[in-house]
Order: C-alpha cells, then structure tokens, then sequence
C-alpha cells in the first residue's frame, strides 16, 4: 500500500504543480500583455475535484489523517482496538458512499450530455471520468483497510487494530521526524 500511496501523492504533486504553472500564466499574461487564457478557474476547478480523492487515500494509508484522541487515550487497549477498527470501517462505508455519488454524477452528466457553463463550454463527461477514476482510488484503500479491520474485530486482535488503525501518538511523530532528518542529513553529505 505504500507504493499506492507514493503513486498518488506523486500524481498529486504533478497535478498541483501543473496548475501552479498554468496560474502563473495566466496572472503574468494578465498583467504584462492585458491577454487571458480564459477558463483557467475552470481547469483548477477540475484539477482539485481529481486531486482531492488522491489526497483522501494517501492520508489514509500514510495514517496522517487529523485524528483527536484525547478521550481514546484513556481508554482500555480493547476499547480504543474496537473505536479504531469501527472508525475505519465507517471510513470504508463513507468512501464507498463518495465512489456511488460520483458515478451516479457522471451517469446523470453522460445522460444529459452536460457541458459547463464556462467560456470553454467544456463537455463535462470528460473532466468527469477523470474524477471517477480519481475518487475510484479512496475506496479502494478504504475498503482494503476496512475488510482488515473487520478481520481484526473478529479475531479481537485490538493490539493489531491499534497499531494498523490508531493515530501516533506525540511520541511516535517525533521520532519519525527525527528518522526521517536523520535520512536527509545522511544523503545530503
């Protein structure tokens, strides 16, 4: 999964990188030759509805998504196992829930063949089915992550839910920072 994830984020990054590029155009183009590419708010439009189902699984096989677990913290190592391994199956269910949207979206954009209301009058089928490809990758982890913990529910291996599905603790993200400064201060010498 951790291929996946690094797949993603770098698909993320080029995206990003991309529309960065395109803006600046776009502002510099403006100001010095009074010219617009006209729709780049379009494209940044789509640019983040693909880039953002990447974000959501690389998140969430990297374990960065924002957690609070000032109450799990307290409990028991069974009860935090269980809320962890719920969590995940309910983030398995929501992803799932995001993945029928969309494709209920892009069938509704094909049967009506809708095309945006912007300068470029762009069918939206297109954009669309990149995005459905896109939000294709979150349930995919989730479901993934999910089943697991359904596994780990029923063996009662809430050692294993906790570490697989628990949040770092402060601990933990201090000496992965320190890891990982040691990694770069290795290969920078």
């Amino acid at each position: 999964m951790q291929t996946y994830a690094r797949i993603l984020g770098i698909t993320f990054g080029i995206i990003m990188i991309l529309l960065s590029l395109a803006i600046t155009a776009e502002t510099l183009l403006r100001k010095f030759f009074s010219y617009s590419l006209g729709g780049i708010d379009e494209l940044g439009g789509y640019a983040i509805a693909i880039a953002a189902p990447l974000a959501f699984s690389v998140a969430l096989v990297e374990n960065s998504h924002i957690r609070i677990n000032q109450l799990t913290s307290l409990m028991p190592g069974a009860a935090r196992g269980l809320l962890n391994g719920l969590s995940m199956i309910t983030l398995a269910l929501l992803a799932g829930y995001f993945f029928y949207f969309t494709v209920d979206t892009v069938l509704d954009t094909q049967a009506y063949r809708s095309i945006a209301q912007t300068p470029w009058a762009t069918p939206l089928i297109y954009p669309q089915s990149i995005w459905l490809v896109a939000m294709a990758t979150f349930p995919i982890a989730a479901i993934i992550f999910g089943l697991k913990a359904v596994a780990l529910i029923a063996r009662r291996d809430w050692q294993t839910l906790n570490l697989s599905f628990g949040p770092i603790s402060a601990q933990q993200e201090l000496q992965a920072e320190l890891d990982d400064l040691k990694k770069r201060e290795g290969t920078a010498q």
